[in-house]
């Protein structure tokens, strides 16, 4: 219910009468009241007048009832260990296909190799569950899927002309922006689950981190509505995944990233690789050239641009 009255309020410049959203939904206009002052509680600034309401500012907060028809299908937490062992749990359980979790605070977040993840109030943090019909082998496509997909949002939203590195991560200048890790579950030869999940410096200021972060407040200026990412976000990403344009996602990805071309580092749980980044095969897989001319193909590892 209070999805609707937010819908309402927020696409509407002018106010809204009481009556209006009661008939809307149904109800009675003590029950659209009742709903009015919890959403004011929250932090929404919501008027209220003679003729109705009207909504005069949104808070930077997570809650489900933010997203409209996909209301029923985000999971906002305040705090969980990690968006993504929230997620493995719930697809376990059964959950629907592109359910969502969304936090405000991971305590044990974490990146590839299971590296700690930052998780700063004021960022935006959330896994993707998906049940695709595919192969293991094309996982990647989905990855750099979303990947790509949450450069093409943060340009449209915030005019932030940002980069990917290999194999999932968003950078501005050589600054971490955000960063995508996945983990899948597979039956006989095909993925049951697939969970994709995503970190966001938004409006928190990273420091003293190595290699170095930047937010999108600190490129912007002002603060960013988190919801307002995600939701654009989460629509760019199901079109792209409900469409037939996942077959032509590398070339695409390839477009946006600054690793070819350049001399790299690449750790892997076993191995150290250097070379030269030459090429991203349909799997995702990188090939690196050498020292000694030689090609070796890395699936799965942390890469490291050893020059500009």
């Amino acid at each position: 219910m209070k999805s609707e009255i937010y819908d309402l309020l927020s696409q509407s410049s002018s106010i809204v009468s009481g009556e209006v959203i009661s008939n809307h939904l149904g109800v009675s206009r003590v029950a659209v009241w009742k709903h009015i002052q919890q959403m004011q509680a929250a932090g929404f600034e919501i008027e209220s007048t003679a003729k109705g309401y009207i909504l005069k500012s949104i808070p930077d907060t997570l809650f489900s009832w933010q997203f409209g028809k996909r209301s029923n299908k985000i999971h906002a937490f305040n705090e969980v260990s990690s968006t993504m062992e929230k997620a493995l749990a719930m697809a376990k359980d059964g959950c629907p296909n592109f359910s969502v979790v969304v936090a405000e605070k991971q305590t044990h977040g974490r990146g590839r190799l299971n590296r700690a993840w930052q998780s700063d109030k004021g960022g935006l943090y959330f896994t993707v569950i998906l049940k695709p019909d595919i192969p293991p082998s094309e996982a990647a496509k989905i990855n750099f899927a979303a990947a790509l997909e949450l450069v093409h949002t943060l340009n449209e939203l915030c005019g932030i002309r940002a980069c990917l590195k290999w194999p999932n991560d968003v950078l501005v200048e050589n600054a971490k922006l955000a960063g995508i890790l996945s983990q899948m579950v597979t039956e006989m030869d095909m993925v049951q689950f697939l969970s994709v999940g995503v970190g966001i410096n938004v409006n928190n200021c990273p420091t003293g981190i190595d290699p170095p972060a930047v937010s999108v407040f600190q490129l912007v200026g002002r603060k960013t509505l988190r919801a307002q990412i995600l939701s654009c976000f989460l629509d760019r990403f199901e079109k792209r995944l409900t469409s037939d344009s996942l077959k032509d996602i590398v070339p695409d990805w390839k477009q946006k990233t600054i690793t070819l071309g350049r001399r790299v580092k690449v750790k892997t749980t076993r191995n150290t690789y250097e070379g030269l980044a030459i090429d991203i095969e349909n799997d995702g897989g990188l090939i690196l050239e050498l020292a000694d001319g030689s090609r070796q193909k890395i699936i799965y590892g942390d890469c490291f641009h050893t020059e500009g």
